[in-house]
């Protein structure tokens, strides 16, 4: 669906990493960990088309990169849902047409969704938030709300940076039991974390891989966890 071979990536000339090589197949439930400033927001980044590598190759959903012009990468995104660390919302609308701008944007909402978009908030628990505005939700609103307008568009690829960085346990605990729900369902799920206590308990309950983004290379880490 997505995968990386050799790909590096520079800022100003200094690679932040070389010789990356990933496979994010069908299906499949990924943790990318690492320490600060490693390139995590980069490498996501990357898989869902925001950027292009500086070397090495790049496909998404089995068509190279260099072969696409902007309009065929932005297609390609449609198929990838994207949870930011740092969600932004439109603070003048309600939770519910935050969740389905997407469908808006693209073209694509009509009254027919009214019905799914409030299963979907059902599902992420914020049915009786449907009207509040951004600036009346909490931390885990916020991110749940986030989750709901990555998936709005049906993507085929989850991927999630730092979603439970700004909740406490509990709520972190419930945004993994929907990621690994979506995996379930089929879908491909990459999330980069700090959290190696989130990674472990989550491990319990999904078949995982855990890759490790450091030193400007890209490591296997299941066997340290």
């Amino acid at each position: 669906m997505i995968e990386l071979d050799n790909v590096a990536y520079s800022y100003g000339g200094e690679a932040l990493f070389r010789g990356l090589s990933l496979t994010l197949a069908p299906g499949s439930f990924h943790f990318l960990t690492g320490p600060s400033g490693a390139g995590k927001t980069t490498l996501l980044k990357l898989c869902y088309g925001a950027l292009r590598p500086t070397e090495g190759d790049l496909s998404l959903f089995g068509r190279s990169v260099t072969e696409m012009d902007r309009d065929a990468v932005a297609m390609n995104r449609r198929r990838v849902g994207v949870v930011h660390q740092d969600c932004q919302f439109l603070d003048h609308l309600p939770v519910i047409e935050n969740v389905a701008l997407p469908l808006v944007v693209s073209g694509q909402y009509s009254p027919e969704h009214d019905e799914n978009l409030s299963e979907l908030l059902t599902w992420v628990g914020l049915t009786d938030r449907a009207g509040a505005l951004p600036a009346e939700l909490s931390g885990g609103e916020r991110q749940r709300a986030a989750l709901a307008r990555a998936v709005i568009m049906s993507p085929e690829v989850i991927l999630a940076d730092e979603p439970t960085g700004n909740v406490d346990w509990e709520m972190s605990q419930r945004l993994m039991r929907l990621l690994i729900e979506l995996n379930r369902m089929g879908k491909t799920i990459l999330i980069a974390t700090h959290d190696l206590m989130l990674i472990r308990t989550t491990k319990a309950h999904v078949q995982a891989r855990v890759l490790r983004l450091a030193g400007g290379g890209l490591y296997a880490a299941g066997s340290e966890l």
